[in-house]
């Protein structure tokens, strides 16, 4: 017996330290003060941590509560917080050219402001060591030369479907035939049309963002942290990994090389209780719930009046009972609860939710799905248009037009997923797919991320697509040459053409000749 306790102690000792052995020190970079975007990253974060890794994390959300193993580096004072600030008007009138500006433009100058904040610059000036860098993959590569400055294995993480400068960066496939970028409102299913303007903004875009974001991205970084620094181009192709927010069932079945992972739905956890006063509202609704939330940015109370008076007066004539993310809103109808902020993923995963009023963000659409939940979908900018396209393909949503808002296209929308069984089945079939997996999007990601911590990166993942000219990429000199070979041919082929008719010509011209002189002569 003493023997076995011995060779137990033994065998958990030797864990133990195999467990402190494989540990890692991981460091997380996020310039954004988007909270849509961080809440994807926190997870993977914290799941590395719980995993017993070191976790040193710079981002503008530190944690409420301490966290084992999870160290916060505090960067909030140096943007503005923009949640819950921006209005209806603003959002709706975010256009191509505007949001271009914006993950462009905007963003180069606030990570000036973020690589001036006292933090950064004693992160730029330490020391410290790391066994992995993990940055966000947005408009600008914005902190991705801290890869090369700690000499670490660098993953890259992005909170949406990949941005055509991402898939550029890993030699993945992206063909404008059937894979709408990012900020079209268009499925896999493309006409003539909608595929010539997916070419052109594709090519226009990644020419477009070398100049306005890559080339002023990169000074920044070399003012920072030194001239010496190889081209962001350089860091960005040689980071190992991309994880994406997107999933085949939800999003567009495409190829992927392996450097590229999917993992929609990595934010999604266990539902949590909901407060009591929530609960009750829920639990006492006899004919269901209708949740109404328009994300983390964009306040519903700054609808304007009418449109605002037109989902009043249409929720007072249903039976139904609305959970309603907004604030400040006199004369709501009695069926009716709102706050300022609620806990979304716990309230999708009551069972008594009937329908989901939502613009169309990426982690909103997840959660629906994953709870099997429909959806009237109201897209007001950016991915938002092509997600619901998305989901109204699936026949899981109701597209409602912000223009076309008022009371009886509003009641309209929410009787038809109420009442057509059609749109709770396809959202409970979808549910199943996309939570079908080998491995949650969780285990996938601390996988991944562990692998690249093993093999101290990842080249052997990298595409040698990453590495052709563009030309050379899509075969426009194999094809020229073979244009060459076949003119080329066509034109030797059609001189040799005229120069044998010419010899037979010439060949039948003497031989007629001699016939018509033997007949002169014999008379």
């Amino acid at each position: 017996m003493k023997l076995y306790r011995f060779l137990l102690c033994l065998a958990l000792l030797g864990c133990s330290s195999m467990r402190k052995l494989e540990a890692a020190r991981i460091l997380g970079l996020f310039q954004l003060n988007a909270k849509s975007h961080f809440i994807m990253f926190e997870a993977l974060l914290k799941g590395l941590a719980a995993r017993g890794h070191d976790v040193v994390v710079l981002s503008h959300f530190p944690q409420k509560k301490p966290i084992v193993n999870y160290t916060d580096i505090n960067i909030e004072s140096s943007l503005p917080q923009i949640i819950n600030t921006f209005t209806l008007d603003f959002a709706i009138n975010q256009h191509l050219i505007n949001l271009l500006y914006f993950i462009w433009n905007l963003n180069v100058k606030f990570c000036e402001k973020v690589y001036e904040h006292p933090e950064v610059q004693r992160l730029i000036k330490s020391d410290e060591k790391f066994d992995l860098v993990i940055t966000e993959s947005f408009g600008v590569d914005c902190l991705t030369a801290f890869a090369h400055k700690f000499q670490a294995p660098h993953i890259s993480m992005t909170s949406s479907v990949p941005m055509p400068w991402s898939d550029d960066a890993f030699g993945n496939p992206s063909h404008p035939a059937y894979i709408p970028i990012f900020f079209l409102p268009h499925t896999d299913r493309m006409n003539f049309q909608q595929r010539l303007l997916n070419t052109l903004l594709r090519i226009g875009m990644i020419f477009s963002r070398y100049y306005f974001a890559e080339i002023p991205m990169e000074q920044l970084a070399r003012k920072h942290l030194g001239p010496d620094i190889p081209s962001l181009r350089a860091i960005t192709k040689n980071t190992s990994l991309l994880f994406t927010n997107s999933h085949f069932s939800l999003n567009i079945p495409r190829p992927m090389v392996p450097g590229v992972v999917e993992v929609g739905g990595l934010h999604i956890g266990v539902p949590k209780k909901l407060p009591k006063d929530l609960e009750n509202f829920i639990e006492g609704a006899k004919q269901g719930v209708i949740y109404f939330s328009l994300g983390s940015l964009v306040r519903s109370e700054t609808f304007p009046e009418e449109k605002l008076r037109s989902f009043m007066d249409a929720f007072s004539e249903l039976p139904q009972r609305v959970v309603w993310k907004t604030d400040g809103i006199v004369g709501l109808p009695k069926n009716v609860m709102t706050s300022k902020w609620l806990p979304q993923f716990d309230i999708l995963s009551h069972p008594n939710v009937r329908v989901f009023i939502t613009h169309g963000g990426c982690m909103s659409t997840q959660e629906a799905v994953y709870n099997g939940v429909p959806m009237i979908g109201i897209p007001l900018y950016s991915d938002q248009h092509q997600n619901i396209e998305s989901c109204v393909s699936k026949n899981i949503t109701v597209k409602l037009d912000y223009y076309a808002i008022n009371k009886a296209s509003v009641l309209q929308a929410i009787r038809t997923v109420l009442e057509n069984p059609m749109y709770q089945e396809n959202a409970k079939r979808l549910s199943q797919i996309f939570r079908d997996r080998p491995q949650t999007a969780m285990e996938t990601a601390v996988f991944w991320t562990e692998y690249v911590i093993r093999h101290k990166g990842a080249p052997h993942l990298r595409s040698a697509a990453v590495d052709l000219y563009w030309y050379q990429y899509l075969l426009l000199d194999v094809q020229i040459f073979l244009i060459l070979i076949a003119v080329t041919s066509y034109l030797i082929s059609r001189l040799a053409f005229r120069k044998l008719v010419a010899i037979l010509l010439r060949c039948i011209t003497n031989k007629e000749s001699i016939k018509a002189s033997k007949l002169f002569k014999s008379e």
